[in-house]
């Protein structure tokens, strides 16, 4: 059994049968995964694959990020790759903070202005208070001055209108993974092709 630390709840990247990178998932849930022999972990620096056993007796390296079991001690496993899964499964950008400052390049949609990050809001175009929800479709960046003068009202009412219509951004779930990891970066889209390579050289 896993003690509960905070290494477990890092994300992994998660691949197909074909080396295709799907989603991320918490290493807690790849470890498991790798132990029920539903899928193998990709060493992030040599690209070999071990199952669990092969990934326990590798043993930790100075600087890995490690979790103890009752009688082992397993690296976090960055990139797993799954046995059967040959699937791709399709994907919306998720809706966060982070992305919507992404779509709307930190400009406030209401004035056109580009403010400090911390003078930034987010504003619902219909308000909650009249049946707006927190979607895509219906939250902007504004910044504070535009916020508190629509504050709860329509556009309509509030006299305002908006520089862009919001929409769901057409870039793809995995270009979020961009950078978040050196290791990651070979098996999304931009360097796919060296992923292919990969594959071919270490499976």
């Amino acid at each position: 059994m896993l003690r509960p630390v905070g290494y477990l709840n890092e994300r992994a990247l998660v691949l197909n049968r074909s080396w295709y990178a799907i989603t991320t998932t918490t290493a807690r849930r790849a470890i498991s995964l790798v132990y029920a022999d539903a899928a193998q972990i990709i060493c992030p620096t040599t690209y070999e694959t071990h199952d669990f056993e092969s990934w326990v007796l590798r043993g930790p390296a100075d600087g890995d990020r490690v979790v103890r079991g009752v009688s082992f001690v397993v690296c976090v496993p960055e990139i797993i790759v799954l046995g059967s899964y040959d699937k791709v499964p399709q994907r919306s950008v998720a809706f966060s903070r982070r992305n919507l400052y992404r779509r709307d390049g930190f400009i406030c949609r209401y004035c056109g202005r580009r403010p400090r990050t911390d003078e930034l809001t987010i504003d619902h175009v219909v308000p909650r208070s009249h049946g707006g929800r927190t979607t895509w479709e219906n939250c902007v960046l504004a910044c504070e001055g535009c916020n508190k003068r629509k504050s709860n009202r329509s556009l309509i009412d509030a006299g305002m209108r908006l520089a862009v219509v919001p929409r769901a951004p057409n870039w793809s779930w995995d270009e979020e993974l961009s950078g978040a990891r050196p290791s990651w970066d070979r098996f999304l889209p931009k360097s796919r092709a060296g992923a292919k390579s990969a594959c071919g050289t270490f499976r």
